[in-house]
């Protein structure tokens, strides 16, 4: 029997300390059949010189470098639906309404927050949450702007000014319109949430405290859950998830193994005093997704706001 202690420094690599409990074996000269756990071993005990007993691994080598695999074939596939959001404040009201007044980062804008969020059709729509945006769709002033960071499907960087078109607070959603005329973008492929299942793998891919194009691994850990949404409501049916997210992430995808979006991440759990995260993280269902954002693009807003 090994007993594992895993001590965890911040910075250094986490040094194994292993102890090795065993026990006497009696000293006989015939052979005798041991059984340890499930496999049943043939040893002679009389002839203690020969080579030892390779203990078994987990998974071969090439298997595990084939799961690697996939999960870089995953990442790289899906990161380029995967948008970059900065809301922007100006200091002052343009004279006139420009491209490069808006997208400078100079003395007369500062960014106030930064979201993600993921392509959602060829026509430049992009889905995120409404609380990331929320400062531009309440705007009166004419001061708030949304600068949006995109990747053409064939890796090429660039960035538009983001429209608002439609939001829904009671579920946290918002849709984005940007200009991408000339440029060929990836719509994000979308998947179903309502066949879920508690241990499935998922991934979730943002742009957290600003660092762009992070991808985090966990589980689905519960489903049918209740969080708050931003009008003071509840979004019921959060897929709950202990891939990490944190601020910043806000608006992205929560992928399946197939690469297809099945939540949009939205909200954490934090330790009190500490603003960490508690490994405690939530995505609207894909399913409530779909049945929103058509009616914002087409509208403006929610089904049921329109009766």
């Amino acid at each position: 029997m090994a007993l594992f202690s895993l001590q965890n420094n911040l910075f250094p690599l986490p040094m194994l300390n292993i102890t090795f409990s065993t026990k006497t074996l009696p000293s006989v000269t015939t052979r005798r059949t041991t059984i340890f756990g499930s496999t049943l071993l043939l040893l002679n005990f009389a002839n203690f010189n020969s080579a030892p007993l390779a203990l078994p691994q987990l998974l071969p080598d090439d298997e595990l470098q084939q799961q690697e695999d996939r999960v870089v074939q995953l990442f790289q596939d899906t990161s380029l639906s995967v948008v970059f959001i900065q809301d922007i404040e100006l200091t002052k009201v343009p004279k006139s309404v420009s491209k490069g007044v808006v997208l400078n980062e100079d003395e007369d804008a500062k960014v106030e927050g930064t979201g993600s969020g993921f392509i959602w059709d060829k026509f430049g729509h992009i889905v995120t949450n409404y609380h990331v945006v929320s400062k531009l769709a309440t705007d009166t002033s004419g001061l708030q702007r949304c600068k949006v960071f995109l990747v053409d499907a064939k890796g090429n960087s660039f960035y538009r000014e983001g429209k608002i078109i439609g939001f829904d607070p009671a579920y946290d959603l918002a849709v984005l319109k940007v200009d991408v005329d000339g440029c060929e973008i990836k719509p994000a492929n979308l998947g179903q949430s309502n066949n879920l299942r508690v241990g499935q793998s998922c991934f979730a891919i943002g742009n957290p405290y600003g660092y762009e194009n992070t991808l985090t691994t966990g589980v689905v850990s519960g489903l049918g859950r209740e969080i708050p949404s931003p009008n003071g409501g509840a979004i019921r049916g959060a897929i709950q998830t202990d891939a990490a997210i944190n601020a910043g992430n806000s608006g992205g995808p929560l992928i399946n193994s197939y690469g297809r979006v099945i939540g949009v991440n939205t909200a954490t759990f934090t330790k009190k005093g500490s603003g960490m995260s508690s490994g405690v993280n939530f995505a609207i269902p894909i399913d409530t997704v779909v049945r929103t954002v058509p009616y914002l693009i087409v509208y403006g807003t929610p089904y049921s706001n329109r009766f």
